[in-house]
């Protein structure tokens, strides 16, 4: 607003006073040569008015007659408008030039100054004021202008180091949560590959059982191909005989057509004979067929174990290319921590330097440093509680891991046993089958020596018997290699089972390691902020000393300066003058 040379009367000076109790919106008020001063009521409303003013930044007086009770009445404007502006809302610029302040007016400014922390500029000149209030004026004003300066500087630092602060640890965060999401996968990896090999394993086996469930029941049939096989011989030499007999006993034309019926049930017995063959070929084809499928299957398992070897050492290299992430990711860190500390003591510094050039700002900035340390001891009792929880919460995700590999193991192991019982009873029942083949055989072979004595003819038959009896040992022998080599692949599959096992054992310890790790780092930055805070605690003790020095040198700066004034005014003619009176 301009209102320059209006010759504003009381009226006026009333009007301007209300407008600027209740207007927020002006920023600058020039009412340079309205002689507002000559009209003391009026002037006395205008500064009640600029007193509840939160707004203002420039106001022009110039040229006003405002004498030594104006510049009173002024003052205590100024303020009130301070307390309205403690918190630095707005910077303000007064100009009393060319006007009729004198001592008394300049001295009550220069007191006002000193709850002012606002004021930026207040222009004194042709007011009839000594040079050394001029002086402290300025000094003071200076000291404003210094005092908003660091506050500014302070409040960019401070928003900079919260949002370096806040940027950190989300980065902390996101890498924590990045390296148990790593963890999540190598285990799930590991479960699903052990899912498959163990799912492969098992199909693998009940081919195997299906397989030698096949033979045993295609040896069944050669078997009983063979026994029909050696009726049909029987029957045929039988029936030779027959035939030698009735050649001796009956005529010619009873020969001829036995003869012809021999011939006829020859035919047929040849005939059978040939297909009995034919069946023996294709059973034993078949049984060829078969133990090709067994050594693909074989050749199977094999490559199923490389797979395994081949994914076991993948997941490791992965787990080994984890923890050098994890490695230059903590590095970075620290780098990141030692440049911000770096950059944090050089602040201090900096701050130190300028917290020495007054008393007023020392206390201003004692004030945000004490609401600092406030937000530095929530914000470590938020870490400290933060890290707790992680912790507890890592613990318990351990527990359930070892808990649950624990009874994983304890139930394989279970599973494990059940079938080492059931294979020993296996090969007991075998063993005991064996033995009583055998004693049957000594048996036999005891019979058949009686026998010989009795009949040569059953000798034959014997000697038959013991040949198949022989082939009958020889199959169960070569059946209980089989048993054995079984039991020994058998023995090879739970061997890898428990090497397994151990790798899982070692990941599990690795992640322990890794979980101490980080534990032990949480542990070092709490450290490190509680040695910050001890040393910043420090600091402000010996600040606070130097500012308490400091008051006792401005105290009696003031009390020099107050005896000096009142000298100077008792010596002064009208010092004199009012002493007459």
């Amino acid at each position: 607003l301009l209102f320059q040379g209006n010759n504003l009367r009381t009226l006026g000076a009333e009007a301007l006073g209300k407008l600027l109790g209740q207007n927020k919106s002006i920023r600058s008020l020039i009412l340079e040569w309205n002689s507002l001063g000559a009209w003391e009521e009026g002037f006395s409303f205008f500064c009640q008015g600029l007193g509840a003013n939160n707004s203002l930044q420039q106001l022009d007086l110039r040229n006003n007659q405002i004498s030594h009770q104006g510049a009173g009445e002024l003052a205590m404007a100024l303020k009130q408008n301070a307390s309205l502006q403690e918190l630095g809302k707005f910077s303000f610029c007064t100009d009393l030039r060319w006007n009729n302040v004198g001592l008394l007016g300049g001295r009550a400014l220069l007191n006002c100054l000193h709850s002012n922390k606002t004021l930026k500029r207040l222009e004194l000149a042709g007011n009839n004021v000594p040079s050394d209030i001029l002086k402290a004026v300025e000094q003071a004003v200076d000291h404003n202008q210094d005092r908003q300066a660091i506050l500014s500087e302070t409040q960019n630092r401070t928003y900079i180091l919260s949002k370096e602060v806040l940027s950190l640890k989300d980065e902390k965060t996101k890498q924590f949560l990045d390296l148990m999401d790593t963890v999540d996968k190598q285990r799930e990896e590991i479960a699903r590959s052990s899912r498959m090999s163990a799912a492969r394993v098992s199909q693998l086996q009940e081919a195997l059982d299906e397989q030698h469930s096949i033979m045993n029941s295609l040896k069944a049939k050669l078997q009983m191909t063979e026994a029909a096989l050696a009726l049909s011989e029987q029957k045929v030499h039988n029936l030779g005989e027959l035939l030698k007999a009735t050649k001796q006993e009956q005529t010619s034309s009873s020969v001829r057509f036995c003869l012809q019926e021999g011939a006829d049930r020859e035919g047929k017995l040849l005939c059978d004979l040939s297909a009995a063959s034919e069946k023996n070929l294709l059973l034993r084809n078949q049984v060829d067929e078969l133990e090709k499928k067994c050594k693909v299957q074989q050749d199977q398992l094999f490559q199923v174990k490389q797979d395994l070897t081949n994914t076991t050492a993948e997941l490791k290299l992965r787990a080994v290319q984890a923890e050098e992430r994890l490695e230059m990711e903590k590095r970075r860190f620290k780098q990141s921590l030692d440049d911000m500390e770096s950059l944090r003591v050089k602040e201090v510094d900096h701050m130190t330097q300028h917290m020495e050039a007054s008393e007023r700002s020392m206390q201003d900035r004692i004030q945000r440093l004490e609401a600092m340390r406030a937000a530095l001891e929530e914000e470590l009792s938020q870490v400290k509680a933060a890290a707790l929880s992680e912790r507890g919460q890592a613990e318990e995700e351990l527990i359930k891991v070892r808990n649950q590999a624990r009874l994983e193991e304890h139930q394989r192991l279970e599973h494990l046993e059940e079938k080492l019982r059931l294979m020993t009873e296996s090969r007991d029942e075998a063993q005991n089958c064996c033995f009583k083949q055998k004693q049957m055989v000594a048996e036999v072979q005891a019979k058949a020596s009686q026998l010989s004595l009795q009949a040569d003819g059953l000798r034959r038959r014997l000697e038959e018997l013991q040949q198949d009896l022989n082939s009958k040992e020889e199959e169960k022998v070569t059946e209980v290699n089989k048993v054995k080599v079984e039991l020994q692949e058998q023995i090879g599959h739970l061997q890898a089972e428990r090497t397994a096992q151990d790798g899982l054992r070692e990941k599990i310890a690795a992640l322990e390691r890794q979980l101490k790790a980080l534990s032990s780092n949480h542990r070092e930055a709490l450290l490190d902020k509680e040695g910050e805070i001890s040393m910043l605690l420090e600091k402000l003790r010996v600040k606070e000393a130097d500012i308490s020095r400091m008051r006792e040198e401005e105290a009696q700066r003031a009390s020099f300066l107050q005896n000096a004034i009142m000298a100077y005014v008792q010596g002064s003619p009208l010092g004199s003058h009012s002493s007459r009176k």
